[in-house]
């Protein structure tokens, strides 16, 4: 029986194989020379750099759901499509052996494709995650959702899960292209809400409320799209590193506010404007005029509250995530072997 599943899966795993060992070599050669840049990394980042440090994220990204589509869901699909899934029961395997063995083989084929791209990637991107410029740009730190899932294990746990999926929705479905389409159209929901929902709370977040300064300030805008304009302010925490879920202003007397007083859009300086000094009250001008408007709002009792998972909790969530979707793929595997050997005629 393993020996007839892996000839219905070679093909598949040689393609993997292919495009991985690809990926692996050309990371290989093009990443020794990031480990020994120095001083400011980011700006020293060539054109090719930034493209395979995005490379590597979208590559990472898609893997898994290419895995679910076309291993994953045709594996029982296509058998119950085709009726050839009788000729196997008939013999001597049963239909829970039949099932386990093509799964496991399945399962285990995306958990070394996984994790040797992931591994490649994650080695070759540790010198530039959360970069920054001297003036401005940066690349985003790996605990912040665009980089998370596509470093260290968890890929390998979203591989196993796509897999499990679609071999579930393809033994429901019975039909290998609705079952590749309902399991992209699941796995996608799911990479969408996991970060938006569920990450964040794996581990209690961080609250902490700073005071309005030059040290803690991170930005402020100035809205147009409400009468008189909406100011807002950001701040940041001690490490850039840091991933940041809330943001909120709060007033003297401890609530969250939408805005600001109404006196610091008078308060921040001017743009440049080539017709020569704006008319009214003078305004003190760049930086300093900034940091003049900042030190009267916390004068007047305004701090801002910060919700975060700091950098040093990345393995710590990608140990808890990775068992979350292992978890999830083995409740998919248990419900594909019910479902076959108890509602399958």
């Amino acid at each position: 029986m393993i020996w007839l599943s892996w000839r219905q899966l070679r093909i598949q795993a040689a393609a993997a194989a292919v495009g991985v060992v690809a990926a692996a070599i050309v990371l290989a050669v093009t990443g020794p020379h990031l480990a020994d840049l120095t001083g400011t990394v980011f700006d020293q980042l060539t054109r090719a750099d930034r493209f395979l440090y995005f490379a590597g994220i979208v590559a990472v990204a898609v893997a898994p759901a290419l895995l679910g589509a076309f291993w994953g869901a045709p594996l029982v699909a296509h058998e119950l499509e085709g009726g050839t899934q009788r000729l196997v029961w008939t013999q001597s395997v049963t239909r829970g052996r039949w099932l386990a063995t093509r799964l496991g083989l399945a399962v285990l084929a995306a958990a070394v494709a996984m994790g040797v791209l992931t591994l490649a990637v994650t080695w070759w991107a540790a010198p530039l995650d959360g970069v920054q410029s001297d003036t401005h740009g940066s690349l985003p730190a790996r605990l912040t959702p665009v980089a998370f899932g596509m470093r260290g294990i968890v890929p390998v746990a979203y591989g196993v899960f796509a897999v499990a999926l679609g071999v579930a929705v393809g033994a429901v479905l019975r039909r290998s292209l609705a079952a590749m389409a309902v399991t992209l159209a699941v796995y996608v929901f799911v990479q969408i809400a996991v970060p938006a929902w569920v990450r964040p709370h794996l581990i209690p977040p961080v609250r902490e409320t700073v005071t309005l300064s030059a040290d803690t300030l991170d930005g402020v805008s100035l809205r147009d799209d409400k009468p008189g304009g909406v100011t807002t302010i950001t701040a940041h925490t001690a490490d850039p590193a840091d991933w940041v879920l809330a943001n909120r202003t709060l007033d003297p007397s401890g609530r969250a506010v939408d805005g600001l007083p109404a006196w610091f859009a008078q308060c921040l300086p001017p743009p440049p404007s080539p017709a020569g000094p704006p008319a009214g009250p003078a305004r003190v001008a760049g930086k300093d005029g900034l940091i003049t408007c900042i030190d009267r709002l916390s004068a007047e009792g305004y701090r801002q509250q910060l919700v975060y998972q700091p950098a040093s909790r990345f393995w710590a969530l990608q140990w808890a995530e990775t068992g979350m979707f292992v978890g999830l793929s083995a409740l998919l595997a248990w419900f594909s072997l019910w479902w076959v050997r108890r509602r399958l005629t």
